[in-house]
């Protein structure tokens, strides 16, 4: 069983427990040897692996191991420019069933399960008074279901988790429906519709496999990116549909502009009000998703690490945060097991 997880490693601890595997391979060192570097990762983070100066019948092993698969490492945590660091000793790969692991103490997942986010996304779309709308949203929401169900909002950085799109877009709907009933002047059926389009074309920009967890970037998602993948798409999709022509360059437009800077992607910025409220959602998700989750590791009264997403801030946790809670964690870890 798991006991360890990756938000209570403390440097200068050994540490032997069980971690998903992602993006593993074998690099060859300034030195000659080669080494093999991992990101092992549980439901409440990751942290850098390396094994140095492994042998060739070792690295033959090592070279198979698949994104997704739970190995057993003993290692010593260390620190590396500001990172930990795990440099391992030992490892094998898990057999969860006779280890008796439960993979849900190593998948990063919404807080909801997909199966709800999708209902009420659905429900939304469903009932939205504009028939070109919601004709856009529910061929959208129908013809992705299977990936809607596990895929992240990231390769890295926020909702990069398993059902992180839908739990991103569910918050942004959310957001965006009560913006609304603020702002009466704004269309709520243009605003649904564009959060709920705006990053669907991520489900084929970003690689995952089934438990969210992505490797990186497809080619086309590496050479276009979802906002372009997502233009062309909304206006494929919405000529099928016989979509009007405005509201179909309304809807482009919010894809295209969500990003609102060039730098990051967009190539203009919101020209009408829907598209700006969608802007401001989508941010506003982002930026709290990465506060809280900086949140996590701090102690209260003190200050997060530096948040690169969030220009290198410390996010600071008040000792009256309704999370705070005494030292919960270990005084000690699990002795070294003789494998």
């Amino acid at each position: 069983m798991k006991s360890v997880y990756v938000s209570e490693i403390e440097v200068g601890k050994e540490i032997t427990d069980f971690f998903m595997a992602k993006k593993a391979q074998i690099k060859t060192g300034s030195n000659g040897k080669e080494y093999f570097d991992v990101e092992l990762c549980d439901r409440t983070g990751s942290a850098s692996g390396k094994k140095w100066d492994v042998d060739p019948q070792e690295s033959n092993n090592l070279a198979n191991i698949k994104d997704g698969e739970i190995l057993k490492i003993r290692a010593m945590v260390n620190e590396w420019q500001g990172a930990k660091q795990l440099k391992i000793s030992r490892i094998r790969r898990a057999n969860p069933e006779a280890d008796g692991l439960d993979m849900t103490d190593f998948v990063k997942a919404a807080p909801e399960k997909p199966e709800d986010m999708y209902a009420y996304i659905l429900g939304v779309a469903e009932n939205l008074g504009d028939p070109d709308y919601r004709k856009l949203c529910v061929r959208v929401l129908t013809d992705n279901r299977e990936k809607l169900m596990y895929y992240p909002a990231a390769a890295k950085n926020h909702h990069a988790e398993f059902a992180g799109l839908l739990f991103h877009m569910k918050r942004m709907l959310m957001t965006g429906r009560r913006i609304c009933e603020v702002y009466t002047d704004l269309d709520i059926d243009l605003v649904s519709c564009g959060v709920i389009v705006h990053d669907m074309e991520k489900l084929n920009e970003i690689e995952s496999n089934e438990y969210g967890m992505s490797p990186g970037y497809s080619m086309e998602g590496t050479l276009l990116g979802h906002i372009v993948m997502g233009a062309k798409y909304i206006e494929k999709l919405g000529t099928e549909i016989g979509m009007p022509e405005e509201k179909k360059i309304m809807v482009e437009h919010m894809v295209v502009s969500h990003h609102y800077e060039p730098e990051y992607g967009s190539p203009k910025r919101p020209m009408f009000p829907e598209a700006e409220v969608l802007h401001y959602c989508d941010i506003l998700d982002a930026r709290l998703f990465d506060m809280f989750e900086a949140l996590g590791s701090a102690e209260p009264g003190g200050f997060s690490e530096k948040v690169w997403t969030l220009d290198n801030r410390r996010v600071y946790k008040p000792t009256f945060s309704k999370d705070s809670t005494e030292d919960g964690g270990p005084e000690s870890y699990p002795d070294p097991e003789d494998e």
